[in-house]
């Protein structure tokens, strides 16, 4: 990857799975998310996973996802699912989405 593309903007959908609800998955993501700098949302889902949203440096955006696959203590990550999406500059801040 060259530096130009480390640095370029970029969108990523992630659907994390395991025991990720009722252990402050969505508060301590967001502190992560804010620390990065990065903008988009995260929710709880009906079936259990986790769903976000973020928007930032690629580089930033790989931080993310590798403390996603860690989470906050007390949970249990079984997988993180990211799909790469074109930026859409539609975010300010982290937040929940309910």
């Amino acid at each position: 990857m060259t530096a130009q593309n480390e640095s370029a903007n970029a969108r990523a959908h992630l659907r994390i799975c395991g025991r990720v609800q009722g252990v402050y998955y969505r508060a301590s993501m967001i502190r992560e998310a804010q620390q990065l700098g990065l903008n988009g949302w995260v929710r709880n889902c009906d079936d259990g996973s986790v769903e976000a949203i973020a928007e930032g440096p690629r580089t930033k955006l790989d931080a993310l996802i590798a403390w996603c696959g860690q989470g906050p203590r007390g949970a249990r990550v079984d997988g993180v699912d990211v799909h790469w999406e074109p930026p859409q500059r539609d975010f300010f801040g982290f937040a929940v989405k309910r």
